[in-house]
C-alpha cells in the first residue's frame, strides 16, 4: 500500500467494518492543536485548563460556563465552532456519515469551509487506500483542492490554484521570491511537472506538495482516472455501482436528468436542459462531460430508468475548478431504500 496525502491524518483514524472512518480521540486532538485552538502562553488560566481537559478526553462534556470563562472571546468562540463541529462527528460516528448530513435536506452547515475539504481529503485518502494509480490519487485531489485550467497548445492542464498563486507571487522562492518581486526583480519561469503515464512514480513521494500538473484533455489518462474517482466515491457512499465514461457532448433526445459537479457546471446544464440561451464563453467553461450508467437497474428511481445521467465539470470566470463532490450524493436519481 502506498502512504501518500500524509497530511490528510488518516493514521490518525480507523475504518470500520463498512470501510468508513471512526471518529477516534486522535483525530479529534488534531482539531484541538490548530493554532486557532491552542492556547499560547498568554491565555487566561480557564483556556489551558479547558485544553488540558479536551487532551485528556477529547469527548469531554463542555459547559457554556467553561467557554464563557475564556477571556479571549475569539478563542472561546473558537472553541464553540469546534466543539459543535466535534459533536455533529460524535453524533454521526463517521466522517462519511458526518459528512453526508451536512448535505441533507434542511441541514445547515455552521462549519468552516476548510473542515469540509479536510473531511473530502480523508475520505478520498481512505477510497483510494489500496491505490496503485498516481494519476488516481492526482485527480482525487480534484475533489478538495480548488485547480487553476490552463488551456495552451491544444491542452487542458489542471493545475493546483494554490501552488499557481504561490509560484506566480514567489516564483517558488519563498521568502526571497516575495521580496525580489516586491524590488522588481525578473522571476525565472517555473513549470510544474505533468504527471502521465510515464513519470507517474514522482508524485508519491511529492504528494502532500500538491505540486504537479495534469492535462484534463479527452481521451487522456487523467480524465480516466477521474471518472474511476468519481465511481468509487459514488459505491463508497451509496452503497450502489455505476459506470462513468467520459463524453465530447451529450447526444440523448431523451435527456432526462444530469448533475453539476460544480456550481457553474450546474447553472450551465441546468441552462441547456431547459433550452435557455448559453453563450460561448459558458460553453467553452466546460472542462469535463460524462455519462454516468447504474450497472443495476433497480439502484435507479423506476422512472428513470435505463436512462443515463449526465454529467459535467466546469471551471468559474476565474479559470478555477470548485468542485462540490456532495452534489453526487444529493443529487443523483438513486431508488430510495426503506
Amino acid at each position: 500500500m502506498r502512504n501518500f496525502w500524509k497530511s490528510a491524518g488518516y493514521h490518525l483514524v480507523e475504518r470500520d467494518k463498512n470501510g468508513w472512518l471512526t471518529v477516534t480521540p486522535d483525530y479529534l486532538r488534531a482539531y484541538y492543536t490548530r493554532p486557532e485552538i491552542h492556547p499560547i502562553e498568554e491565555s487566561c488560566e480557564a483556556e489551558h485548563a479547558l485544553f488540558d481537559k479536551l487532551m485528556a478526553d477529547p469527548f469531554a462534556k463542555v459547559g457554556e460556563e467553561e467557554l464563557s470563562a475564556i477571556a479571549d472571546g475569539d478563542a472561546a468562540d473558537n472553541y464553540r465552532l469546534v466543539l459543535a463541529f466535534r459533536d455533529h462527528l460524535v453524533r454521526h460516528g463517521t466522517l462519511e456519515g458526518a459528512y453526508a448530513a451536512f448535505f441533507e435536506e434542511g441541514a445547515a452547515i455552521n462549519v468552516p469551509p476548510i473542515f469540509i475539504d479536510q473531511m473530502v481529503h480523508l475520505i478520498m485518502r481512505n477510497i483510494l487506500w489500496n491505490a496503485h494509480d498516481p494519476l488516481r490519487a492526482r485527480a482525487g485531489e480534484i475533489f478538495f483542492r480548488e485547480q487553476s485550467v490552463t488551456a495552451d497548445d491544444g491542452q487542458l492542464m489542471l493545475a493546483d490554484a494554490e501552488i499557481v498563486e504561490m509560484y506566480a507571487e514567489t516564483g517558488g522562492m519563498g521568502g526571497l521570491g516575495a521580496l525580489l518581486a516586491e524590488a522588481g526583480t525578473p522571476m525565472r519561469e517555473i513549470s510544474l511537472d505533468v504527471l502521465g503515464e510515464e513519470n507517474g512514480d514522482i508524485y508519491w513521494e511529492r504528494s502532500d506538495r500538491f505540486d504537479t500538473a495534469i492535462d484534463f484533455r479527452f481521451t487522456q489518462p487523467a480524465l480516466d482516472a477521474f471518472a474511476r474517482d468519481l465511481e468509487a466515491w459514488v459505491r463508497h457512499f451509496l452503497k450502489v455501482d455505476v459506470r462513468i465514461q467520459p463524453q465530447q457532448s451529450v447526444r440523448d433526445e431523451r435527456w432526462s436528468w444530469h448533475v453539476g459537479l460544480d456550481a457553474d457546471a450546474t447553472r450551465i446544464l441546468n441552462a441547456l436542459y431547459n433550452g435557455d440561451n448559453v453563450s460561448e464563453e459558458d460553453m467553452a467553461s466546460i472542462v469535463a462531460l460524462f455519462r454516468l450508467d447504474f450497472e443495476r437497474s433497480g439502484d435507479m428511481r423506476e422512472e428513470l430508468r435505463g436512462k443515463p445521467v449526465w454529467l459535467a465539470l466546469a471551471m468559474g470566470p476565474d479559470a478555477i475548478v470548485r468542485m462540490k463532490p456532495q452534489n453526487l450524493l444529493t443529487n443523483l436519481p438513486v431508488r430510495r431504500r426503506n
